[in-house]
């Protein structure tokens, strides 16, 4: 087994390699702006790492988010692209079960929480570090402060409201190590994994402006 993961989810543009075991070679740089540019160099770089070729990859693992649209969507098509080019399975992870597994917070219940921008976080409550029991949700922090009252709190979205996540821990940013890592733990137990399409939760910054004319040739 030779897993590839990566994610494009949150800032932190990620990729890791996972023999099954362990994880074998992995590269994270945070750059809100340049997931494009960043990906596929990352990949380069794990792989030139573990001295091996894209070929010697037998799955493919993809953080599906939740994420604002730009940047998720390099990700999943590259994830996609490399599946269908070596016709090998695409495992689609919520970016967000990636950062509570690599929390190693086992002893009680908390949330894990990303930057979803507009003053928003994306989040979900977790009973253990492998256990999410809520669905993915986009919110303002205020409105959620009685839910995630005296909770302990992972990710970069809660370091920006501390008045509403007031115990927070590590890590900030989603690491494909972790992702790789947990996907190899799902397929060793066979669990089932998300299909590799995007969470986005709401609808994209960029729109078709309204009464917009289309103009044809006279």
């Amino acid at each position: 087994m030779l897993l590839l993961a990566m994610d494009t989810a949150t800032p932190a543009v990620t990729a890791a390699l996972h023999d099954g075991s362990s994880v074998v070679a992995e590269s994270s740089r945070v750059d809100a702006r340049r997931h494009g540019e960043l990906l596929l160099p990352a990949v380069d770089a794990v792989l030139a790492e573990a001295g091996v070729k894209l070929d010697a990859v037998t799955g493919i693992v993809v953080g599906v988010g939740p994420g604002p649209y730009t940047g998720l969507r390099v990700g999943l098509v590259t994830a996609a692209t490399f599946g269908s080019a070596l016709g090998v399975p695409v495992h689609g992870v919520c970016t967000l079960d990636g950062l509570a597994y690599a929390s190693g917070l086992d002893d009680g219940p908390f949330v894990v929480a990303t930057d979803a921008r507009r003053k928003e976080v994306y989040w979900a409550r977790y009973e253990h570090a492998r256990s999410r029991v809520t669905d993915p949700c986009v919110d303002r922090p205020a409105d959620i402060a009685e839910q995630v009252a005296g909770l302990p709190a992972v990710g970069a979205g809660a370091l920006l409201y501390p008045e509403t996540f007031q115990d927070t821990r590590g890590p900030e940013h989603v690491s494909a190590a972790a992702l790789a890592a947990l996907a190899a733990e799902k397929l060793a137990s066979g669990a089932d994994f998300l299909p590799p399409q995007p969470l986005y939760l709401r609808r994209p910054d960029a729109q078709v402006p309204k009464n917009y004319k289309v103009v044809t040739p006279k």
